[in-house]
């Protein structure tokens, strides 16, 4: 379960490394913190080009929040497929998706409220 003493900030920089590291594509971040009833602050959304990257996606995020911040998610789905799997550290939600699925669900569209930070990638 996620510690109060880590903010989201952090844990967000951590989060973005572990995708940066393996790769992963379009990375956005929905800042929900203005928008009323939301489940969590914000959403991290990504994509990978297959089930085994979506998979070394999530793993590296794990890792690296693990390590550097001693935090685990409170709860992970969508691992069996790998087609879109959300990792939900309470205050933070990430869901990594394949490009197909992301276009379906177009999670982005849904919460067109939100504040929207593209991430720059050198890749």
């Amino acid at each position: 379960m996620a510690k109060q003493n880590i903010n989201s900030d952090q844990l967000i920089s951590v989060i973005l490394s572990g995708i940066e590291d393996v790769k992963g594509k379009e990375i956005n971040i929905l800042d929900l913190r203005e928008i009323e009833n939301t489940v969590c602050d914000y959403f991290i959304v990504c994509e990978g080009s297959s089930n085994t990257q979506v998979s070394a996606i999530v793993n590296s995020v794990q890792k690296k929040v693990s390590k550097e911040l001693k935090d685990h998610p409170w709860h992970t789905e969508g691992l069996d497929n790998a087609e879109w799997v959300l990792m939900d550290y309470v205050n933070v939600v990430v869901h990594v998706f394949q490009k197909q699925i992301r276009e379906y669900y177009d999670i982005e569209s849904l919460w067109g409220d939100a504040k929207m930070t593209a991430i720059e990638t050198s890749y």
